[in-house]
């Protein structure tokens, strides 16, 4: 197979790609945190699609920070031979709150 990269556009499945994220959690105890992260690669799953898992820490903020492990919803193509993938999670409870996080990952090759 070809090398693909980040602005090539690639119908079907692309083996493994993985995704980068940048995005805040929403507000909690009057404060938000930024989440940076790259996804693992893809899991398979029985519908013959995919998802990603990712795990890591939000940024320091107000005197402390938040670790989350979470997985993706399927891959939702957004044309141009792209597709994204939605998440929604909850961080770990730190000075008596935790943040939700809800969004989209940044585009990677592939429709499926």
């Amino acid at each position: 197979m070809a090398k693909v990269g980040k602005d090539d556009f690639v119908p079907g499945f692309v083996p493994h790609h993985n995704h980068g994220s940048v995005d805040y959690t929403g507000v909690s105890s009057g404060h938000v945190h930024q989440c940076l992260d790259v996804t693992s690669p893809p899991i398979p799953t029985q519908d013959g699609g995919h998802i990603h898992f990712t795990e890591g820490y939000v940024l320091f903020e107000d005197g402390h920070t938040h670790h989350y492990r979470a997985y993706s919803g399927p891959a939702i193509p957004v044309g141009n031979g792209m597709h994204v993938h939605y998440y929604d999670f909850h961080t770990t409870e730190e000075s008596g709150h935790s943040h939700h996080v809800k969004g989209v990952d940044q585009p990677a090759p592939g429709t499926k």
